[in-house]
């Protein structure tokens, strides 16, 4: 089974540089953002683009999460199956009786995973400068001497 292109160019997008939670968090504020501009909106075109745009980025996520090659905790990887599986079921719902309420939940949801992605990239980067600052403690080669 081949992936879809929306796979394809997810995956790419890793690969030309940003950090695969960039990538994912950037994908989360983007269709949150569509969504925040569905609500109250005239069109119910706009209302339904949206919703299906999210849906197709957690059918990515769900996708990613379960493959195998996945290195995600087994907790974390059950976890975000889980939340991927209420979206579903709220993404169907809202499609259905159309809401602005129902809109604001998907919404939430993507801006705190996002928040959570970046907080992560962040923290690691912090740690990356902290540790490349810190002075190496002096050691003692094979012959006794100390190396700084």
């Amino acid at each position: 089974m081949q992936p879809n292109n929306s796979s394809q160019a997810y995956r790419s997008s890793q690969k030309l540089g940003s950090s695969a939670r960039q990538t994912e968090a950037q994908a989360l504020l983007e269709t949150a953002r569509m969504m925040d501009a569905a609500i109250g909106g005239e069109s119910n075109d706009a209302y339904r683009a949206a919703l299906r745009l999210n849906w197709r980025l957690w059918t990515i996520i769900q996708a990613d999460v379960s493959s195998v090659e996945n290195p995600l905790p087994e907790e974390i990887r059950h976890n975000i199956l889980s939340l991927s599986v209420f979206i579903d079921k709220h993404t169907v719902n809202a499609l259905a009786e159309p809401n602005g309420r129902k809109l604001r939940v998907l919404i939430d949801i993507n801006r705190n995973i996002a928040a959570g992605l970046m907080m992560n990239v962040g923290e690691d980067a912090a740690m990356a400068d902290a540790v490349d600052t810190q002075p190496q403690p002096a050691t003692a080669n094979a012959g006794g001497d100390i190396v700084a």
